[in-house]
């Protein structure tokens, strides 16, 4: 298989083999790479985390396409109920007092991605998306277990609440407040993570519960 390069003529700004020799794209790259980053260029628009996680990837994809585990490895996400809407749940975010959060898994087993999509106060539009993927280790680190991805993206919303009216009292922190701490946070709940399916795996015990009150799915 071979690509007609003339289909790339009129794109500027390429940097390819047949226009960039491998001196010239060596010192590009250096100086693409700095000792020392900023936080908002590497966690500006896009919040990415991995981690390593000792415990089958099934396992570790079944754990987390089951909504109510969030009450578990989150810091603050508690209380999920179903609504009225098939497949939209509703929380309370204790990270904010007397907030709701929404959310719905779109999960797909083959490429093992979890996507959470959330909303605080409304299930309308639910545009936090939460991006999860599990990886088998072997594939790609030549060990066992998983590796975990997660990444957010800093929709507009983050920095304009867009109802404001239905936020629960006039002084409560918007969610988008917090995106600077978003990799600090989300690190520390990856960690909790990984203690919770390692502790359950080496443990012999099952790696998915059930939730603490039956519900209809």
């Amino acid at each position: 298989m071979s690509a007609d390069p003339s289909m790339l003529a009129d794109i500027p700004g390429l940097m390819r083999i047949e226009n960039t020799d491998r001196e010239e794209m060596t010192a590009h790259c250096m100086d693409l790479t700095h000792a020392v980053y900023p936080h908002h260029q590497v966690y500006g628009q896009y919040c990415t985390i991995q981690e390593h996680v000792d415990c089958p990837p099934e396992q570790a994809y079944d754990y987390l396409r089951l909504g109510h585990h969030l009450e578990e490895w989150t810091y603050s996400l508690r209380g999920f109920a179903p609504t009225a809407t098939p497949g939209l749940w509703v929380g309370h975010d204790r990270l904010e007092q007397e907030t709701s959060i929404y959310c719905k898994v779109v999960a797909n087993p083959e490429a093992m991605t979890v996507d959470y999509h959330c909303s605080w106060d409304q299930g309308d539009k639910l545009w936090m998306i939460y991006l999860m993927r599990v990886v088998p280790a072997r594939l790609v680190l030549d060990k066992p277990g998983s590796v975990i991805t997660w990444t957010n993206c800093h929709h507009p919303y983050y920095d304009n609440n867009p109802h404001p009216e239905m936020s629960p009292r006039p002084d409560r922190p918007w969610v988008g407040d917090y995106w600077d701490l978003f990799y600090a946070g989300h690190t520390v709940e990856m960690k909790n993570l990984k203690a919770i399916l390692e502790h359950r795996h080496h443990g012999g015990l099952p790696v998915s519960v059930p939730p603490v009150t039956a519900v209809v799915r």
